[in-house]
């Protein structure tokens, strides 16, 4: 089968390998929707996660099985299914701890072009198909389920790790893809005073769209000022960081009030350290709590969101700036990614 790979660091190509082999519990899935993600960027020209060769990229599918193993139960040849990027072993001790996406070590609930080939294959391997396939509702586009398969969730864990409730001011750093999916989970769980930092004006409208009551421009200024100034000195109850770097944290850091939480989903790709500034923390004793999670996967939590999706609460499509038709179109839409031109969010390729 042909696959788009990672060669090594700094390259990528398309390769030809076996198609996968299924085990008693597990499944083969044709893509049938993909979508490039900034974590394969990270990984491939950053090499975030070391050396890799001849590893086929790709963590974001909908698709259709074309077969199952014999102890296969709620699943067949032919069923149309959301691949979340995270397919835990949900029989480790890990997952039995309420760590799913740990399952044998630290990330490795992530298998999926980190130490597994990925989704960007004519055919590709889902262990547990029961435990980590969820089916595609009828009358949800594959186009728009494909979102679900880490965007939604990663946006999603972010507001669960700060603990939004009802009435919270919250602010989410960085407004791609995630970010602007964090924005959407804070308000559907309430938040008040929502304020978005970026500044690509297709993510400043689609961030007011998802509920976004404010836009913070880092290009206009000291973030920590504008949002003090807008809070009159208060500070806001939580933090989502999305995107940035090492140095983001002292800046959620120091807008957060005391008793506050920062949940952070941003795949912090380099540097060394991150940094925490002493005085805004409360010189250690702040109870400003910061919180940093891999989503989870799992069949359970992709049904429920696709429920959203099928309820028109949640509306995907606004992240889809970029369409392909046809297997041969990845390597232009993961170079996308890489560039990242100023009318993007997210590419999505139909097969």
């Amino acid at each position: 089968m042909k696959g788009y790979a990672m060669l090594g660091i700094g390259m990528t190509g398309w390769i030809t390998k076996n198609v996968p082999e299924c085990g008693p519990l597990d499944a083969i899935v044709k893509p049938i929707a993909l979508s490039p993600c900034t974590s394969d960027i990270h990984t491939v020209w950053e090499g975030a996660i070391g050396e890799r060769t001849d590893m086929i990229l790709g963590h974001e599918a909908v698709g259709e099985v074309v077969e199952t193993g014999g102890m296969v139960k709620d699943f067949k040849a032919g069923d149309k299914v959301i691949v979340p990027a995270i397919t835990p072993d949900w029989g480790s001790l890990e997952a039995q701890a309420g760590f799913s996406m740990h399952s044998g070590g630290m990330l490795a609930g992530w298998k999926f072009s980190n130490f597994k080939d990925g989704v960007f294959a004519e055919y590709f391997h889902v262990n547990e198909a029961d435990a980590n396939l969820a089916r595609l509702p009828e009358g949800v586009k594959a186009e728009d389920a494909v979102m679900l398969c880490d965007m939604v969730p990663t946006g999603f864990h972010g507001v669960e790790l700060a603990d939004v409730q009802y009435g919270d001011t919250v602010c989410v750093i960085g407004i791609g893809p995630v970010g602007l999916m964090a924005v959407a989970g804070a308000s559907l769980r309430g938040a008040s005073h929502l304020y978005a930092v970026g500044s690509r004006q297709n993510c400043v409208q689609a961030a007011k769209e998802y509920g976004a009551t404010d836009i913070i421009n880092y290009r206009e200024g000291d973030i920590v000022k504008q949002i003090m100034e807008k809070t009159h000195g208060k500070g806001v109850d939580k933090v989502v960081i999305a995107g940035g770097d090492v140095d983001t944290f002292a800046q959620a850091v120091a807008i957060l009030k005391p008793g506050g939480r920062i949940g952070n989903v941003n795949y912090l790709g380099d540097g060394a350290y991150v940094k925490i500034p002493r005085v805004e923390w409360g010189v250690g004793m702040g109870h400003k709590t910061i919180a940093g999670g891999l989503m989870p996967g799992g069949r359970l939590r992709m049904e429920k969101l696709a429920s959203l999706l099928e309820t028109g609460r949640l509306d995907t499509s606004r992240l889809l700036t970029h369409h392909f038709q046809g297997f041969e179109h990845l390597e232009e839409a993961l170079l996308l990614m890489k560039d990242k031109p100023a009318d993007l969010i997210k590419p999505v390729v139909l097969i």
